[in-house]
């Protein structure tokens, strides 16, 4: 039997860092409450190096009405529904994990 993650790494990678930073966003849009935006927490740098380019895009992909409180929760769900997609056409491409071993069935 083959290395289950190994073979999969085209797959696992690009799913695993869209969920990362999806969540990292949601982490920004719960830490934001506590702390201002320029303050020098390596923590809440974490979040923003991590999620800049998601909210960047979603600013860009909203209505200018949306605050901007709310962007790293609109780049989150973006990010999820990417997540989701990719993950579905990559399986359906046969590029991911099966649940049984090829030929079982």
């Amino acid at each position: 039997m083959q290395p289950f993650i190994a073979d999969h790494l085209g797959f696992w990678i690009p799913m695993y860092l869209l969920a990362l930073s999806a969540w990292a966003c949601i982490g920004r849009f719960l830490m934001q409450v506590m702390v201002p935006h320029d303050s020098p927490n390596y923590i809440w740098r974490g979040f923003r190096l991590l999620t800049d380019w998601a909210v960047w895009l979603a600013r860009r992909a909203v209505p200018s009405y949306v605050e901007a409180r709310f962007l790293p929760l609109v780049a989150a769900c973006w990010l999820f529904g990417i997540r989701l997609v990719a993950g579905v056409l990559m399986i359906s491409a046969g590029l991911g994990p099966r649940i049984t071993p090829p030929g079982a069935g």
